[in-house]
């Protein structure tokens, strides 16, 4: 494997790596990242870089290792003015897989004493684990409108406050969703999933921000961000019901692709049509109501956080400051405007376990945030941190994308093998973080020496401009699937 270093944290594959490249591979990493990211990373990343109407590069984040057809922490822009492609590979099974933080204006020692019933009546309230079922009913109008009006619909329903639509993004609407592109499977799989927190990597912590750990109090204080805060943080994404518009479209365009569009792929996990054509605006409105489902289901678990805490403080949420600061996806693909060449263009950019990092004035960032950047929040593994940033200047260079996590190091199964999790739970609690959890092989999973160091991770997209550093936040309390 040859890299050429562009500077200590860029790293170069060439196009002349494997036949039918279009543009060079970027890896935004330290050389001792880029050492241990498994090779297939940079094998996957070539067959995206391979795909018809693909700009610039195709990028891997710091956070990146293989996936299914793309590399997670993978970023690639389509030029849809020029045959550039939608693929669902490269955006992922849970389609718009995303983050939200919630404020408080409680102090740790308000919240350390009680944290044990917290958690205890979180993990009642909040679904989780594989097959999580929830108690919202569904009827199948509620369902169409739900994918056409994301967390709109939820507020309007009464899961939120009206204020939350302005700290999320595309203010909590996909207007481009077409829930008659989504089959009957996809909705009978999501009919029961609503404000659930699923399983693998997803999670509710309750997390602490320490002094040392704000790196721009005068930002941090304007985003209503405080020494010793207890804040709650919450990943998740749209569950079955986008695991299965995945599976429908991508069954749907490997059977297409080739007869139709004459477009062959290195990889059938990465089949892909034509934006533009029929078949691309088919699946791009299903991937919007995914979108919107996600929206949603964030609305629900919002509201029972809230109700949570009102219940073990005896205050209304409003009165405890339980305002969401934002919501970031990370499994999509969006249309946006870029140079690229000295010329503005229309493109389509993939983010697979990728965040969104709009610098300052972008129209995508939602008025609230407008002048700061687009808030990014990235969540580390549940043993150690979670970060907000702000999108910063630097992103120019990669489509405005940023991380979304740690990255893995050790596939699920290999962490269960080398971690028990009931040594993991008891690990946790000694040092302060208490956690309950639907399965103890979850947990196992999710250990945190199975993931990269997030710090480090979150120091690349920092030093490079790409992100800015506001606050770290420790966990003291956790739900998991």
């Amino acid at each position: 494997m040859e890299f050429k270093k562009i500077d200590d944290l860029v790293w170069e594959i060439d196009k002349d790596f494997k036949k039918g490249m279009n543009v060079p591979i970027r890896i935004l990493a330290t050389k001792s990242m880029l050492d241990s990211m498994d090779k297939q990373v940079f094998d996957q990343a070539a067959n995206v870089a391979s795909l018809p109407g693909i700009v610039k590069h195709m990028y891997v984040m710091p956070d990146g290792h293989s996936g299914y057809g793309s590399p997670i922490g993978g970023v690639a822009a389509f030029d849809i003015d020029d045959g550039g492609v939608i693929s669902p590979g490269m955006i992922g099974f849970d389609i718009s897989c995303s983050v939200r933080l919630i404020l408080t204006n409680l102090e740790e020692k308000d919240v350390k004493p009680k944290i044990k019933e917290i958690v205890d009546k979180l993990f009642r309230k909040i679904p989780s684990g594989v097959g999580a079922v929830g108690n919202v009913e569904m009827s199948d109008e509620k369902i169409r409108e739900m994918l056409m009006y994301g967390a709109k619909w939820a507020v309007d329903n009464g899961y939120g406050w009206k204020e939350d639509l302005s700290r999320i993004e595309l203010n909590g609407v996909a207007r481009y969703a077409d829930g008659a592109k989504v089959s009957q499977k996809a909705k009978v799989r999501g009919r029961n999933q609503l404000g659930t927190l699923g399983s693998g990597n997803h999670y509710l912590e309750i997390e602490v921000i320490k002094d040392e750990n704000i790196y721009d109090k005068p930002i941090a204080e304007r985003l209503g961000l405080f020494s010793n805060q207890v804040v709650i943080l919450f990943h998740t994404g749209s569950r079955g019901l986008g695991h299965q518009i995945a599976s429908d479209y991508l069954e749907k365009f490997n059977s297409i692709m080739k007869s139709r569009y004459n477009i062959i792929v290195n990889d059938r996990e990465l089949a892909a049509v034509p934006f533009n054509s029929e078949d691309g605006q088919d699946y791009y409105g299903a991937m919007g109501s995914a979108v919107n489902f996600a929206f949603a289901s964030h609305q629900v678990i919002t509201q029972r956080v809230r109700e949570v805490f009102s219940e073990v403080f005896k205050k209304s949420p409003d009165s405890l400051g339980m305002n969401v600061l934002f919501h970031v996806a990370h499994n999509r693909a969006t249309l946006e405007r870029h140079e690229v060449d000295g010329k503005i263009r229309n493109l389509l950019v993939h983010r697979k376990g990728a965040t969104a990092s709009y610098y300052p004035g972008r129209e995508e960032i939602p008025e609230p945030y407008r002048d700061y950047g687009l808030p990014v929040l990235v969540g580390g593994s549940m043993e150690t941190a979670s970060y907000l940033l702000l999108g910063s200047e630097g992103s120019r260079e990669t489509f405005c994308s940023t991380v979304h996590g740690a990255g893995r190091v050790l596939s699920r199964a290999e962490a269960k093998r080398r971690y028990k999790g009931e040594k993991i739970k008891e690990a946790m609690i000694k040092r302060g973080i208490y956690i309950d959890a639907t399965s103890l092989g979850g947990l196992a999973e999710e250990a945190g020496s199975a993931y990269k160091n997030v710090s480090e991770v979150v120091d690349v997209v920092d030093k490079l401009g790409i992100s800015k550093k506001i606050v770290k936040m420790l966990p003291i309390g956790n739900i998991k699937g």
